[in-house]
């Protein structure tokens, strides 16, 4: 009986998910008359405002993954190294935005950093894009603090460090030589969630006026029938995608352990 009730809560879960997903791909594929057929796929992917947004989040995506790594690594490793006392309180910061709307944030960001403020970000390009690395570093906090906090809960920091002092190693040769290849697994996870986070983020995008893929797919379903399903499917695609190597990764992880 309790086998029974398990396997139909699993088929209940598979369906539920599973029939929205089948329903908007058969859907995109309906935007020819003659039967099914990827038109809505070539009409979106061959579209220059998907290209260029696209193309844009991926690189501020790229930008919020290296400036995180810079900013989480260290905090993480002297939290564990030297301030214990203090992780709880590292924790509940990073916390915060789960439970801040980004709304809240970036109306913030930009009450600060304004035009007629002491440090104009809003007035150009460049610092707006700043601006918004900046917010998209601060809501992927939560998944890379903690990806890289448990990748550090798997080696002996101490013991290490005090090795790598002994053999006059600096501190920045310690952490990017010693600490930061034995916790890579865990920072590429944070990393491809960081990915999928800023290649579907909206509201910080839209409210700061920046061409980024969340935006165009919002504008795409306000004014198209067939396009914005296959714009759907295909940003699910990604988003699998970036959950398959954080899999992938973690298969790695665990045969690099067993090795040793």
């Amino acid at each position: 009986m309790t086998r029974f009730f398990a396997w139909g809560t699993l088929l209940f879960g598979c369906t539920f998910f599973a029939l929205p997903l089948i329903g908007m791909t058969e859907f995109s594929m309906r935007m020819l008359r003659e039967g099914y057929s990827f038109e809505a796929y070539r009409v979106v992917l061959m579209d220059e405002r998907f290209q260029q947004t696209f193309s844009y989040s991926v690189l501020m995506a790229l930008a919020t993954i290296i400036f995180g790594i810079i900013l989480v690594v260290p905090t993480a490793y002297w939290v564990r190294l030297r301030l214990p006392a203090a992780r709880p309180w590292i924790e509940f910061i990073t916390l915060l935005p789960l439970v801040i709307p980004a709304i809240v944030i970036v109306f913030g960001y930009i009450r600060l950093y304004n035009t007629s403020s002491w440090l104009p970000l809003t007035g150009s390009s460049t610092g707006t894009n700043l601006l918004l690395m900046f917010g998209y570093v601060t809501l992927s906090l939560p998944y890379m603090y903690r990806a890289v906090d448990t990748g550090l809960r798997t080696i002996d920091v101490a013991t290490l460090t005090e090795a790598a002092l002994s053999l006059g190693a600096g501190w920045m040769t310690i952490l990017t030589r010693v600490i930061l290849p034995n916790v890579l697994i865990a920072v590429l996870s944070g990393a491809f969630l960081t990915f999928a986070i800023v290649i579907g983020e909206f509201t910080m995008a839209a409210l700061l006026d920046r061409p980024a893929f969340g935006p165009f797919m919002q504008l795409l379903g306000a004014n198209r029938a067939y396009e914005p399903a296959a714009l759907a499917v295909i940003a699910f695609g990604i988003t699998w995608a970036c959950m398959a190597l954080i899999q992938l990764a973690t298969r790695f992880s665990k045969h690099t352990q067993a090795q040793r």
